[in-house]
């Protein structure tokens, strides 16, 4: 006797790089999926932009063509929200803007059942207030996915103060169904993990403005002394300056912890249109780049 598949149709409002990425990621556990944006214009590049990762992942030999043609087979998109009619969950990865948000999470909420999950993918926005624009608020829940989600494993789980146990539940076995790893955590700036990142990245862009060390010194010193992969400001030009600024300055708005206040030297690189690797330039990419 075969078990249910739960989530067995999957939407994802936002074809962006992380909604695409999260189709994708659906799409691979065997779920229907179907991608809502506000066009069909952005529908195409989200899933042209899912193609292109899995022709990449065929040209590796991490998968055939074929499972490539079945993957994409399981992906449809659409502008419509009343497509989304019949979901199971709803993702929503949306840009991240508040209002923005509620006004797609109370317009899915009106379409999709009352027995349907949704959750936003926001990386800095409170879910507990995001909760509020959902009829049955119990139903939602934060389902935080890290860039590139395709290869990130761990994914946040975000209780609201609304949010039923049994639903936590559910998405994080939904989450071990992906082939990641759950992570449940309360709903507090930034989460688990950018609630411990943003202020040392805060911290690192203040030394270097302070000139304790060039940004190839610092990045070198970081990833060799503390093992990790990346150096912060090489991280930064990765996330995109304008979306780190964005993240810490929302915490800094709801806890007023001078830990997360975005630090002038940022700020000053976004106004100037320094925004990292989107556009090249940045601490370490670029005209700007290790100085």
């Amino acid at each position: 006797m075969t078990n249910k598949v739960d989530f067995a149709h999957v939407a994802v409002v936002g074809a962006g790089t992380m909604g695409s990425g999260i189709a994708q990621v659906a799409a691979q556990s065997g779920r229907q999926v179907t991608v809502l944006d506000v066009d069909a214009d952005r529908v195409a590049r989200g899933i042209g932009a899912t193609a292109a990762f899995l022709d990449g992942s065929v040209t590796r030999g991490k998968i055939d063509t074929a499972e490539r043609d079945a993957i994409l087979g399981r992906i449809k998109g659409v502008t419509d929200v009343g497509d989304l009619a019949g979901a199971d969950l709803v993702i929503e990865a949306a840009t991240e803007n508040q209002a923005i948000k509620r006004s797609i999470l109370a317009e899915v909420a009106e379409v999709v059942g009352e027995a349907a999950v949704i959750v936003t993918n926001t990386s800095a926005l409170s879910v507990t207030d995001l909760a509020t624009a959902v009829t049955n608020p119990t139903r939602f829940a934060g389902l935080h996915f890290f860039n590139p989600a395709q290869l990130m494993r761990v994914v946040e789980i975000v209780a609201a103060l609304q949010t039923d146990e049994a639903v936590v539940d559910r998405l994080a076995g939904l989450v071990a169904s992906f082939g990641k790893d759950p992570v449940v955590v309360k709903d507090r700036p930034g989460f688990l993990v950018n609630h411990l990142l943003m202020p040392y990245l805060n911290d690192v862009v203040r030394e270097y403005d302070d000139g304790l060390a060039s940004a190839d010194d610092i990045d070198t010193a970081l990833k060799l002394g503390l093992g990790y992969k990346l150096g912060p400001l090489e991280l930064l030009d990765l996330i995109g300056l304008d979306v780190h600024d964005h993240a810490t300055t929302c915490a800094y708005e709801a806890t007023q912890d001078p830990c997360y206040a975005s630090p002038p030297l940022l700020r000053q690189m976004v106004a100037a249109g320094f925004l990292g690797n989107k556009n090249g330039r940045g601490f370490r990419v670029g005209e700007a780049g290790s100085r």
